[in-house]
């Protein structure tokens, strides 16, 4: 999917700024891996927003696509996954290999 279509549905989905840089950091996370609600607020310059990542991964339009369930706790756990819950994003992470 190319930046302006997702641009359109962002726009059609009121994301504010804050969350359209979260859920586009979450897209260059490679399949098999996955990083942390915190290294994802470092990596949009917010490092200390990483509750409010949560908040903005749970308004992510276009799951799988923009691999929301690829975001974990530091402590490794799993963390909330609002598309299908926490067995569905295990699953998930299960299949591509990355937990």
């Amino acid at each position: 999917m190319q930046t302006n279509q997702i641009l359109k549905i962002f726009d059609k989905h009121n994301l504010t700024n804050f969350q359209r840089r979260v859920l586009f950091a979450t897209l260059t996370i490679p399949k098999g891996q996955t990083r942390t609600y915190k290294q994802i607020a470092s990596k949009i310059g917010r490092p200390n927003a990483y509750r409010a990542v949560g908040t903005a991964l749970k308004r992510n339009p276009l799951p799988i696509i923009i691999p929301c369930h690829r975001v974990i706790k530091s402590d490794g756990t799993l963390g909330n996954y609002s598309s299908g819950g926490t067995k569905r994003k295990f699953a998930l992470l299960k299949e591509e290999h990355a937990f």
